[in-house]
């Protein structure tokens, strides 16, 4: 499927991460991220296998059931690298399949538009992104596409993500902050 503003937006991110994946030194792998429980490896091994489970619930129309332990533990093996492409070319490839989006998925959290889902994903790549940037040192700044795209999934139900444990507490930020500062400050990041 083309011409989808959700789809260009989830290429988008993934591309993104994916050039912050190619931009990570060998001495880096384990050095700390914004995500505090997370070495860098560790927060790229989280969105491989968020891509891995795209392939099996969007395109195969599995439930998480269904794939149980599959992804668990360390999923990017000796090439962290070469696994993070081949695990975003087919969440790409999944979510463009046709009729891919108008499925429903089947979550740990329930039966979901795999709009929704790939939305979430999207999201989430883009955030994670930023905390790559700052865990390697690479330019921090994320395009403004993809920010207010993030913002639009996030603020709805902001409130609730610290409760999850994966999110810190909002920070206050001035009125007049730009939409990356907002976005980060949402979920607990200082930029």
């Amino acid at each position: 499927m083309s011409g989808s503003p959700l789809l260009d937006r989830h290429a988008e991110a993934l591309a993104l991460f994916s050039s912050r994946v190619h931009a990570v030194r060998d001495d880096q792998w384990d050095a700390p991220t914004p995500c505090s429980e997370w070495s860098v490896r560790d927060l790229v091994g989280h969105l491989a296998g968020e891509q891995l489970w795209v392939v099996d619930l969007v395109r195969d129309g599995r439930t998480v059931a269904e794939v149980g332990g599959k992804y668990d533990g360390d999923v990017l093996g000796d090439d962290p690298v070469a696994t993070w492409d081949r695990a975003a070319a087919g969440a790409r490839d999944a979510f463009r399949e046709d009729g891919a989006l108008d499925r429903t998925v089947s979550l740990s959290s329930g039966d979901t538009p795999a709009t929704a889902y790939c939305a979430q994903m999207t999201a989430d790549a883009v955030v994670h992104a930023w905390d790559l940037s700052r865990a390697i040192g690479a330019d921090e700044r994320l395009p403004r596409r993809l920010v207010d795209f993030a913002l639009g999934e996030f603020t709805p139900y902001a409130d609730s993500l610290p409760s999850t444990g994966l999110f810190d507490r909002p920070l206050d930020v001035p009125a007049d902050a730009d939409a990356q500062t907002r976005l980060l400050a949402l979920l607990g990041r200082r930029a």
